[in-house]
């Protein structure tokens, strides 16, 4: 049907219809292509003043290394600057604010969906509330009680906080997931001898399993891109990839720090790339799963 309904458009409509497309990848692709192939460059390459060809043709990376490409910014990132140790606390944080939040999100957003009384729907607007905050102002709610605690620059407080932040975000997203699922299915489960809690994990976990996938990667991308709460909750020892990148930049005048950014931030963005690759049909049924309500 696509492809007839194509057809019958104009010539002209479609030539701007797929010009646009093309413009569109070309934009959001060529940037971090230019990254990538930078990221194999000197610095006088790649911030060349004289001519963007050098960053292309490695003029200067010849001529310091021998070669037309350089692995020295991702060495330096990576041992001379301990970036691998970034990358694990980063993973850290980021599965545990995915796990923990998912947990409490599935649970609470089951209950309110399946709850006849008021106080569920001012828990929600509560809840949405919190989320339209800037993190910035809750952040510094914490900082306080953590020194007194004497528990600022560790993991676990910068996980407490981004599930705290993330969380009012889970119950909203899984609760119209849940809303979606006819209530039907619940009962018939419980009718067969189910408990409650074993008709929600056996029967309606599976059903929105979409819904938890595209949940679970919003979540982990709070957690992976988050830099206001790692960055003023963490220590040096224990920061995440994207302050740990904002260090970098932070002292432009020693040799070779703007090229460990340059490869620190290609090295944070891949696996993004490749995570979203992997999950994208999921993504798009769990979008498309909460728009429909059963």
């Amino acid at each position: 049907m696509s492809e007839a309904m194509a057809h019958k458009r104009p010539v002209l409509l479609n030539t701007l219809i797929y010009g646009f497309i093309v413009l569109w990848v070309i934009l959001a692709a060529v940037p971090f292509l230019w990254t990538v192939w930078g990221s194999f460059k000197v610095e006088a390459d790649f911030f060349s003043r004289e001519s963007w060809w050098n960053a292309i043709f490695g003029t200067t990376t010849i001529r310091q290394t021998g070669e037309a490409f350089t692995g020295a910014g991702y060495y330096g990132a990576w041992v001379i600057r301990d970036f691998w140790r970034a990358a694990l606390n980063t993973v850290i944080v980021t599965i545990s604010v995915t796990a923990i939040s998912l947990t409490l999100g599935t649970l609470g957003g089951y209950a309110l969906a399946r709850s006849g009384r008021n106080y569920a729907f001012w828990i929600l607007i509560a809840a949405l509330v919190f989320r339209a905050m800037p993190h910035i102002t809750l952040v510094s709610g914490y900082l306080l009680p953590f020194f007194q605690l004497n528990i600022w620059g560790v993991l676990p407080t910068s996980i407490i906080v981004l599930v705290a932040i993330n969380q009012p975000f889970t119950l909203w997203m899984l609760h119209s997931f849940f809303l979606s699922i006819p209530k039907d299915l619940d009962e018939s489960a419980m009718v067969d001898g189910c408990t409650r809690f074993q008709a929600f994990r056996m029967v309606i976990i599976p059903v929105m399993w979409p819904g938890v996938v595209t949940t679970a990667l919003f979540s982990f991308l709070l957690g992976y891109n988050d830099f206001a709460v790692t960055a003023m909750l963490l220590s040096a020892d224990n920061q995440t990839m994207v302050p740990k990148i904002s260090s970098f930049l932070g002292s432009i005048q020693e040799t070779g720090n703007v090229m460990y950014a340059v490869a620190a931030v290609v090295s944070a963005t891949v696996p993004l790339f490749i995570l979203v690759l992997f999950f994208q049909r999921q993504i798009v049924s769990g979008l498309t799963a909460g728009a429909v309500k059963g």
